[in-house]
């Protein structure tokens, strides 16, 4: 897991960026990536979706792209984003830590990150699992309930998945039924069970399936969400988009959204963003080209547009 911000860099946010040596960012971006490819070849037991961070970031700094958002933010801003490397996760499993204390691990991790005002988390996974200790952490710090738009082709709202109360399916109902989240949106679902549509009912989620999507375009690129409470969270699952867009996922599901129909969502949300996550993309099922790692990346570049102030 991969959080987008640095406490250890933090003076960085003090400075104008006009006087930041060009070859001092570029130095700091390497070495993340390098350290994070290191991680990939000497950790070949972890599997799927913990390959994705490196990834993801190798894709943001490739030169087949420019690192400005569509919004005209430019990312090699230290305000705008910073990098704060890996929480362990499954090596922390590994070794023996149990899956209550390896959540609080993340919780006070993120809430590190938040103390370092006005930074905010953009968190990369690794699994759906990681939605409700980031969100617990962002609600518990703000000290309040925030609004949640979840982007995904699945609820990830059943009580208990495989006997795993945290599992990556699970994550949702762990977030409301802790209360973090006032309302719930999720968007691009075309694969639910009679649980997850039971459950949205139980806890007032506010589901858009993909059968209705024309139907509810005009509304879902307009949302105005966030007011009353302390914000937004954005959650994307990389599985939200059509495969033929995104086959990079451990989770295919045919008929999704497109990337304009994400962007327009993103872009047309009015709220302040104040923390989002990325995650369920799999570089072992990436094409040989690494198409969904550059999906990625462009969505981390819109998100930390749209989380900027």
């Amino acid at each position: 897991m991969s959080i987008v911000a640095r406490r250890g860099i933090h003076y960085l946010q003090k400075l104008n960026s006009a006087n930041i040596p060009t070859a001092l960012l570029e130095k700091g971006q390497n070495r993340v990536i390098d350290a994070s490819l290191t991680l990939i070849r000497e950790r070949a037991k972890l599997k799927g979706p913990a390959f994705a961070p490196p990834r993801i970031r190798e894709a943001i700094w490739c030169g087949s792209t420019n690192s400005t958002t569509e919004e005209g933010k430019e990312l090699r801003d230290p305000r705008v984003l910073t990098d704060v490397g890996d929480v362990p996760v499954q090596e922390i499993r590994d070794c023996g830590v149990d899956d209550d204390r390896l959540m609080n691990v993340i919780s006070e991790s993120v809430k590190l990150v938040m103390e370092e005002d006005p930074l905010r988390p953009l968190v990369l996974g690794g699994d759906h699992s990681i939605s409700f200790p980031v969100v617990r952490a962002v609600s518990e710090k703000l000290g309040g309930s925030i609004d949640l738009l979840h982007l995904d082709a699945h609820p990830d709202i059943y009580d208990c998945f495989e006997g795993n109360k945290y599992s990556h399916a699970s994550s949702f109902a762990r977030i409301m039924e802790g209360g973090y989240v006032r309302r719930l949106l999720q968007v691009g679902i075309r694969s639910i069970t009679t649980e997850g549509r039971e459950q949205g009912k139980r806890f007032g989620v506010e589901q858009y399936e993909m059968r209705t999507f024309s139907r509810d375009r005009d509304l879902l690129e307009n949302l105005k969400l966030g007011e009353g409470v302390k914000g937004v969270y954005v959650s994307i699952d990389v599985d939200c988009l059509d495969p033929a867009f995104a086959p990079g996922v451990s989770h295919i599901e045919p008929g999704g959204l497109s990337f304009r129909d994400v962007l327009n969502i993103l872009h047309g949300l009015k709220g302040d963003v104040l923390g989002a996550d990325l995650v369920e993309f799999n570089p072992q099922r990436d094409t040989v080209d690494g198409m969904t790692a550059m999906v990625a990346a462009k969505l981390v570049r819109e998100l930390t547009a749209k989380m900027s102030k």
